[in-house]
Order: C-alpha cells, then sequence, then structure tokens
C-alpha cells in the first residue's frame, strides 16, 4: 500500500525538478523528501527518480506512479471535503480559480445563486492565467477551475481531467459610441488599421492577428483592468480589445462592442478531476456556474 505522503513528495518532485524545491513547497528539509523518496522506491521495487547535474528527473516508473499519485491525492481531498461538510451541517469549502473575465463576467453571478442555496458554503476564489488554473487542479490546490479552449494547443488540457462546456463568446471592439465603426453589426481588424489601441499585458494574438491584416497597431496604452479600458475608450486615448464576457459586466453609455470578425469563439468550461464530481460542494458550485451561464445569454460552448 502507498503511503499518501509519499506520493505528495513524489508529485512535488516531479513539480519542481529538485529535492531541496520539493521540501520548500512542502515546509520538510531536504533529508526527510529524500527519505520518504528512497522508502516509496522500496515499496515499488524500481528506481523512480534519476540526477543530472542538480536536478532530478522521473524515471519512466516515476512518470507513471506520478500521474496517478494526482489521481490519488485528488480523490483523498475530495473525500475530506466531502467529510467536512457532513460535519458542518451542509457546509465545506470549494477553491476554485478562474481566468479574469470569468471572474467580472460569470463567477459573481454563480456565487450570488450559491449564496442563496447553499449558504454555509464557503468559497476560495483565485484569479489566474488557464494554463495555470489547469496546473492548480492537476496538483489539487484547487477542486475546479474555469478555463476557455483558446491556448488548447500551446497547453493540451491533461486528458484525464474532466471539462464541463458553460458557455461562448466573441472577442470585442471597444469604441466610442459615436465612432463611425459603432453603426456596424461586427468590425474587422483591416478596417481599423489607423487607429490607436489600448492593450491588455498579454497580446501575442492580437499583433500576430494585426500582421496578417497588414499593419503594425500604434499601442495608445496598456491596461489589464476592464474599468480602466472602458474609460480611456470613453476618453478616446484609444480602442481596446476585450471578451464578450468581460463587456456584459461592464457597461458605459459612451462605448460601444463590437464583435470582431474573423476571430475564433472561445469556448468556456469548469475543469475538474472526475472524482470530485461526487463531492456535493462541488457539484452544487457548478449548477451554480451553469445556472449562470444561462442568464448571461452568450453562446453555449461546443
Amino acid at each position: 500500500m502507498y503511503d499518501p505522503r509519499q506520493l505528495q513528495v513524489l508529485v512535488e518532485v516531479a513539480r519542481h525538478g529538485t529535492f531541496t524545491a520539493a521540501a520548500d513547497a512542502l515546509g520538510y528539509t531536504q533529508p526527510a523528501v529524500s527519505y520518504q523518496i528512497r522508502a516509496l522506491e522500496r515499496v515499488v521495487g524500481a528506481a523512480l527518480t534519476t540526477r543530472y547535474g542538480r536536478r532530478v528527473r522521473l524515471t519512466p516508473v516515476g512518470v507513471a506512479l506520478a500521474k496517478h499519485a494526482d489521481s490519488v491525492l485528488a480523490t483523498l481531498r475530495s473525500a475530506q471535503n466531502e467529510l467536512a461538510a457532513l460535519m458542518s451541517a451542509g457546509g465545506g469549502q470549494v477553491r476554485m480559480s478562474a481566468f479574469q473575465s470569468g471572474c467580472v463576467g460569470l463567477v459573481p453571478s454563480a456565487l450570488d445563486t450559491l449564496r442563496r442555496t447553499h449558504p454555509e458554503l464557503e468559497v476560495v476564489l483565485t484569479q489566474t492565467e488557464c494554463a495555470i488554473s489547469h496546473r492548480l487542479v492537476l496538483s489539487g490546490e484547487v477542486d475546479l477551475a474555469v478555463v476557455c479552449d483558446l491556448d488548447d494547443a500551446d497547453n493540451p488540457p491533461d486528458p484525464r481531467l474532466r471539462r464541463i462546456p458553460l458557455l461562448s463568446d466573441h472577442r470585442c471592439v471597444l469604441l466610442p459610441a459615436d465612432h463611425p465603426a459603432a453603426n456596424s453589426a461586427s468590425v474587422s481588424l483591416a478596417e481599423l488599421a489607423d487607429e490607436r489601441w489600448i492593450l491588455e499585458t498579454v497580446r501575442t494574438r492580437f499583433l500576430r492577428a494585426c500582421r496578417e491584416a497588414g499593419f503594425t497597431p500604434r499601442i495608445a496604452a496598456t491596461s489589464d483592468d476592464q474599468l480602466t479600458i472602458h474609460s480611456l475608450v470613453e476618453h478616446r486615448v484609444g480602442l481596446a480589445i476585450m471578451n464578450e464576457l468581460g463587456v456584459t459586466a461592464h457597461t458605459h453609455p459612451h462605448v460601444v462592442a463590437r464583435p470582431l470578425r474573423d476571430w475564433p469563439t472561445r469556448n468556456i468550461y469548469a475543469m475538474l478531476w472526475p472524482d470530485l464530481m461526487r463531492s456535493s460542494q462541488v457539484s452544487a458550485m457548478l449548477s451554480a456556474l451553469g445556472a449562470a451561464s444561462k442568464t448571461l445569454g452568450l453562446g453555449s460552448a461546443a
């Protein structure tokens, strides 16, 4: 029988690449990590790690065991949460992560629903990028994550994880309400080649699309704050790009949003270990996210 503590040590060694970094993450000493790995190797009957330089690499046996360890540890955390909820008369906790526009446009509505249906349930929310959310789910640091699929080519999701479709949305251009393009049902980047732009920090896809449209955008400002972006557009500092989900959370009478043509639709999902579907707390959170998705009036996820 494998010791869950030893499995956790193996997972952290795989994640960090050194015994010292794994020890720091776990709050152990480096010799304690080495001891736990050696003890696990005796149980398995094979070497789990090998050194190259100052770093540690998992052997094929170690890689296989680490993959199963992720699932085992997630199941144990699910059981722990379930038992805690039973002992706290319907309470408990759900740890969730979501990307920025999800935190602005989707999660607040879901939490409002959850507050009415499960008032004793505590939700711990972390705002972060989808790739980081993926790692947080795999490591068990969150129970579920709200993610989108546009980065799947660069960061394919682990096939062991369950993805539950929530909704889809479009990329939009924010314009002053009296801008000529505001009268159009949708706009293309080529039509806006002479404009100045307010861009988010992460802009690689937008810059590539501009190159493909035959121009280099003039950047007037950089901001990741949606209220700031709306205000800058209102005061004609430049145009901006924002996902439809983010637009729904804040409207301004002097700013309009028009869908951007020839831009892929973004599908938004909840991602989690399948075993956590049995947790009543996680199930309640998923139901609230589903209900909130329907009220937004956006598209259905593919």
